[in-house]
């Protein structure tokens, strides 16, 4: 049984409910410049046993390559519970707006580094078998707004 609309909610509820109740977690350009941005939520299932590859590329490389197009880096996730907490990783960024994030993204796939990256990561098989993206902003009454 897959949940993951269930889980995209209660995951946006959690990334900036508990960012703004415990304070200073998530990074202080993202609470200063939020009503400007654009967020969006990221949900990647991996195969069978690719998880801790997903989570090791994007640790080791992705963050980064992020940050250098111009992306900001909220929150990554696991859920808790199965199945997905065994295949499916959760991230939220920050973007100027809907054109920069198109910018930034297609500066990141052309990316050199990227590109073997990938490649390197993905030589014993494919580290996702679907990625859902969807663009948020703030509600009129968030504390992001």
């Amino acid at each position: 049984m897959i949940v993951r609309p269930r889980v995209a909610v209660a995951l946006i509820v959690a990334v900036f409910g508990i960012g703004f109740a415990l304070g200073g977690f998530l990074q202080p350009s993202v609470l200063a410049q939020s009503g400007a941005r654009v967020y969006e939520l990221r949900t990647y299932t991996a195969p069978d046993g690719k998880l801790k590859d997903l989570d090791a590329r994007f640790r080791d490389h992705t963050l980064k390559l992020f940050t250098k197009h111009g992306m900001t880096n909220v929150g990554y996730f696991h859920p808790q519970d199965a199945p997905n907490s065994q295949n499916t990783l959760i991230y939220v960024l920050a973007h100027k707006n809907r054109d920069e994030a198109k910018k930034s993204w297609a500066a990141f796939g052309a990316d050199p580094e990227w590109v073997k990256v990938r490649t390197e990561s993905e030589a014993s098989g494919r580290l996702t078998t679907q990625v859902v993206s969807v663009f948020m902003d703030p509600v009129d009454y968030s504390p992001m707004k």
